[in-house]
């Protein structure tokens, strides 16, 4: 009943959350000038943090109008590459003189949008044709569609590939790691000509045997069935994927945030004080972070509880022991796709040592093709966002990309 509860509880708050912005903004209208006193300033403000700090299900705006190419501003375009009832391929096209590599970003499926990847893909625009894994919301897949489980994600990666075309590359970014190798190695060994050229694997859980984090921890620490017990709810019948078991977003949203509480709740009480002092900028920007950070969608039961058991459980790529519809996974197949690893220093999710057992596994691939980096001074987000992922790490993609290009 865990989401039935959740939806109750939703729905009889939301009334109190548009009471409260209608409140905030009485409160600025006929009173004017005595929004400004501390009292009153209070009371806006803790209106507009109760109306507007809440999970929603709806994926934001990536948002990115224009990129630079070279001297030049070069709008942007979003466009529907290809599209399954599970993802859409997104293309950010735009119009330049010069073809450019193309790139898939492979985007995580946990319990965030793909959106959460904004930065990663603005860096990546001006040298690159990009595309993304924009995945959907299982709880508006309906009944009808099927299973979305570990298969069906290979499957997605080898499709959208194909749909890209020969020659494209490829980035995986944090859990898809390990689906992203997957499909390549069966590419590789079908002689697939959609193999990628190169294949970027970031801050990714290939061998979570090495040095495990506290996520690898509490994957361990139940059996699965555990977490198909505790964890995995069905969708009410509000929603188009009705009746369909997931495990929600909104729950993971609790565990992620429940691993640093204290944080979250002083960037909330920061947040409040400075929207008494009017401090505008600051408040627009920790605004945005939290509503990206609460915009959750949910993940089909059988991709989760397949995900923990394999990739964090079982180590079963690791191990030589995953199988893609009843196929042995080979990475030793990998011999043309240039590899790039990349961690970061202080990442807490992911540990160090554990995407860099990928070129143990890529065994066949020559040492030339073969890179790994280890950013110093960042944690998981980034490896693939903010200031040393723009000025020292994409270089290093970029090289790659042309070099194997």
């Amino acid at each position: 009943m865990i989401y039935q509860s959740y939806q109750a509880r939703s729905d009889a708050l939301r009334p109190l959350r548009a009471s409260a912005a209608l409140a905030a903004a009485s409160m600025r209208g006929p009173w004017g000038a005595w929004a400004n006193l501390l009292p009153v300033a209070n009371a806006i403000a803790a209106c507009e943090l109760f109306a507007q700090t809440r999970v929603t299900h709806t994926r934001p705006a990536f948002g990115i109008a224009a990129t630079t190419v070279g001297n030049r501003t070069v709008p942007v375009t979003e466009e529907v590459a290809a599209r399954t009832p599970f993802a859409t391929l997104l293309h950010f096209a735009k119009d330049v003189d010069t073809p450019q590599p193309r790139m898939l970003v492979v985007a995580p499926l946990s319990g965030h949008f793909a959106t959460l990847l904004r930065n990663t893909i603005e860096v990546l625009l001006p040298d690159n044709d990009v595309y993304v894994t924009d995945w959907h919301n299982a709880r508006d897949v309906p009944l009808s569609a099927g299973p979305f489980g570990f298969d069906e994600y290979v499957d997605h990666v080898i499709g959208f590939l194909e749909a890209i075309g020969p020659g494209a590359h490829l980035i995986a970014v944090c859990q898809p790691c390990v689906h992203a190798l997957a499909a390549v190695a069966v590419m590789a060994e079908d002689d697939n000509p959609a193999q990628p050229r190169s294949m970027t694997l970031m801050a990714g859980p290939v061998d979570t045997r090495v040095s495990p984090s506290e996520v690898n921890k509490l994957a361990t620490g139940k059996p699965i069935e555990w977490f198909e017990r505790n964890l995995i709810a069905t969708v009410p019948a509000c929603h188009q994927g009705a009746g369909r078991r997931v495990y929600p977003g909104f729950v993971q949203l609790t565990a992620f945030m429940s691993m640093n509480a204290d944080r979250h709740l002083n960037a909330h009480v920061d947040l409040f004080h400075r929207m008494v002092a009017g401090d505008t900028e600051k408040v627009e920007q920790v605004r945005a972070f939290y509503d990206e950070y609460f915009a959750v969608l949910d993940l089909a039961a059988e991709f989760f509880l397949e995900t923990v058991k394999l990739v964090f459980q079982d180590a079963a790529l690791a191990k030589g022991t995953l199988e893609w519809r009843g196929r042995r996974v080979d990475p030793k197949a990998i011999r043309r796709t240039a590899l790039l690893t990349v961690e970061g220093e202080r990442d807490d999710i992911c540990s160090v040592g554990q995407t860099l057992a990928a070129h143990d596994l890529c065994s066949s691939l020559r040492p030339y093709r073969k890179r790994h980096h280890l950013q110093a001074g960042v944690g998981h987000y980034g490896v693939f966002s903010g200031r040393r992922w723009a000025g020292q790490i994409y270089p290093l993609v970029r090289n790659l990309v042309l070099s194997s290009d």
